[in-house]
């Protein structure tokens, strides 16, 4: 299987940024699992309703949005925030 590219938006990297180094790591390593193949059935993942290719990744009280670009490979994380604020 074809490893995907991810890409940051400013306000997803900035938010990541801002985190706990443990929390950074923990990101780090499922992103990495996620480059593997995003439709991973082992990490908390859902289809956003009324969007095509949008999912979102649940890190405990954190979630991070992002849309999948089969036709380039690409996982581009749009928005990442805490539970709340995310769907705002």
């Amino acid at each position: 299987m074809p490893v995907y590219e991810i890409e940051l938006s400013k306000q997803a990297a900035k938010f990541i940024d801002k985190q706990t180094p443990k929390l950074k790591k923990r990101i780090a390593q499922l992103l990495v699992k996620l480059q593997e193949n995003p439709y991973r059935r082992d990490l908390d993942i859902k289809k956003l309703r009324h969007f095509e290719n949008d999912y979102r990744l649940r890190i405990g009280k954190f979630r991070l949005l992002y849309t999948i670009f089969e036709e380039r490979l690409l996982i581009y994380f749009f928005k990442a925030d805490s539970r709340g604020d995310v769907y705002k």
